[in-house]
């Protein structure tokens, strides 16, 4: 997420109450997760394992529980909570607006759109040409629909990433503050749920074809040309590359990539990352020729037990 206007390292200081370490006058364009910062962002890190990984990541900024050397060309805000703080610049720089209107005054809806009744669309949201949103749909602030896109009934875009960090009470959740984006020509079935990124986008890539009842997590891109099967459930911070096809029940772990035109069939369980151009089945997912034939070789089992009891 980038500010709407470049912050001073001071001025960010202030608002979470932290120390810091740098120019006042550091330049923080925003604030990202780890995976997609960018020179100018803030990173948070508040565990020892992840601590070079986000000092030596593109972030020039890098919230921190603990006073550690400071890379050159980079400046840190001292934290003894960076999660909470993360937080509080979240809810300072895109608070939660409630809505006031079952379509909102500040949304843009393209020439030829039609949205059905009970649809709901939210603040800044931006839909294309061409668009039919059937009813019952919700639509949470900052999404960007591109032309010629149907979503079926029921279907809820935007919904908070499935972030929490376990405390002794219970569990804090990390605020989201991205956004999702749908490219052109997508079609996406009836009650699925595709969450908006913590502090980036996930995004449909254009002419990808989602059946009903699928998930998608946050921070997700789902590359073009993709086919989604119904009950499928894909968690955040996945890349999916161009013209991969999903077939039901399909499982997939987050932060993993799936390559171009892989293909996976039913009911498999993706636990890490695939290459591209191949077919692959079960849990955990490997070829589809190669799971086959170990599920034969299984069911020789008794026979080849009675054998050798004789």
């Amino acid at each position: 997420m980038k500010f709407p206007n470049v912050q001073a390292l001071k001025s960010i200081a202030a608002i979470i109450g932290s120390e810091y370490v740098g120019d006042d006058n550091f330049p923080v364009h925003g604030m990202n997760e780890i995976h997609v910062v960018e020179p100018g962002d803030i990173v948070f890190v508040d565990h020892p394992k992840y601590y070079d990984k986000a000092l030596q990541s593109a972030a020039t900024i890098v919230l921190i529980n603990k006073k550690v050397e400071c890379p050159e060309g980079k400046a840190l805000l001292i934290s003894d909570d960076p999660f909470r703080d993360f937080n509080k610049l979240s809810n300072h720089f895109r608070p939660f607006q409630p809505a006031t209107a079952i379509i909102s005054p500040s949304a843009t809806v393209g020439e030829g759109t039609v949205i059905q009744p009970n649809t709901f669309v939210g603040n800044n949201v931006s839909i294309g040409k061409n668009c039919l949103i059937h009813s019952n749909v919700a639509i949470y602030d900052n999404t960007v629909i591109g032309d010629n896109v149907i979503i079926h009934a029921g279907t809820v875009l935007g919904g908070d990433a499935f972030y929490y960090k376990k405390r002794p009470e219970g569990f804090d959740q990390l605020i989201s503050c991205g956004r999702v984006v749908i490219e052109d020509n997508v079609g996406i079935g009836a009650l699925c749920t595709i969450d908006k990124g913590v502090t980036g986008d996930t995004t449909i890539g254009a002419g990808t074809k989602i059946d009903n009842q699928v998930h998608i997590g946050h921070d997700t891109i789902i590359g073009k040309k993709c086919l989604i099967a119904s009950q499928t459930g894909i968690a955040g911070c996945v890349v999916v590359e161009d013209e991969v096809t999903m077939w039901g029940q399909v499982g997939v772990t987050s932060a993993i990539t799936i390559g171009t035109k892989a293909v996976i069939q039913a009911q498999t369980g993706v636990g890490k990352s695939l290459e591209g151009g191949k077919v692959y089945f079960g849990s955990p997912a490997e070829e589809s020729r190669e799971k086959l034939k170990q599920m034969a070789y299984v069911k020789r089992i008794p026979e080849i037990l009675e054998k050798l009891n004789k």
